[in-house]
């Protein structure tokens, strides 16, 4: 047997299409939709986050292996070393990727957090005036809110920067330790046909990249990123 409520809520009339904009004007059943909404996207973010702890897994894996194989016998060519800069690189493209996705997700965490739970807390007003008409915009029309290269820099800083480093300074060990009696460092560095000077150069032009790219300037899209610790946070943990 068919309810017949849900006939009449089935119906073509557009106060039964809209009958969720009621919730607006009553503040218990709006909160309460709050409550949900924020679990469901929390629950978004945790799984996106878990997605990017995984490649940075993989990569610290690969990186690791590849390092230890080639330290472990004077013969292993050294150029693979160099190797895993091209899979981190690889890497870092799919995790900023992945990345600039989980910011959609945690921006909407952030929106609700700043508004609804802050002000609960402390009710001094909200922090974003229209946060009701950009959070009902964003979910309307969802959109990536940071460019792809600010989401690059970002997971350089927080992860392959020092794994860059870590397989940039293996390398200059590698050829400078296991270099022979009368070969240079520089002719050391070669590889097959092309001169050591030039893979030096090509490396070291790499790794100038890469930081300048960490530490771009660009004013930042992100939002609600955990930034340095202000003077007000840093005397309350002290009380």
């Amino acid at each position: 047997m068919v309810d017949e409520r849900d006939d009449e809520f089935e119906a073509s009339g557009r106060e039964e299409r809209e009958v969720a904009g009621e919730l607006a004007t009553r503040r218990s059943e709006f909160v309460g939709l709050m409550q949900h909404f924020y679990r469901g996207e929390l629950g978004r973010t945790t799984a996106w986050r878990a997605r990017i702890d995984r490649t940075t897994n993989w990569a610290v894996g690969l990186i690791a292996t590849l390092i230890t194989w080639t330290f472990s016998d004077a013969g292993n060519p050294h150029y693979i070393i160099l190797g895993s800069l091209a899979v981190l690189t690889v890497f870092l493209v799919v995790e900023a990727r992945r990345y600039r996705i989980y910011d959609i997700w945690r921006a909407r965490v952030r929106i609700v957090e700043e508004n609804v739970f802050a002000n609960a807390a402390d009710p001094e007003g909200v922090l974003h005036e229209r946060w009701r008409e950009l959070l009902a915009d964003d979910l309307r029309k969802p959109r990536l809110k940071i460019p792809l290269l600010e989401a690059v820099s970002r997971r350089l800083r927080r992860v392959y920067l020092p794994l860059i480093t870590i397989v940039v300074v293996s390398w200059a060990i590698r050829i400078t330790l296991f270099a022979p009696a009368d070969v240079g460092i520089l002719d050391a560095a070669g590889i097959a046909t092309v001169p050591g000077a030039v893979v030096v150069g090509a490396v070291s032009l790499f790794y100038a990249a890469i930081v300048a790219l960490a530490v771009w300037p660009t004013e930042r899209h992100a939002k609600g990123e955990k930034r340095g610790m202000s003077e007000e946070t840093e005397r309350w943990r002290q009380r």
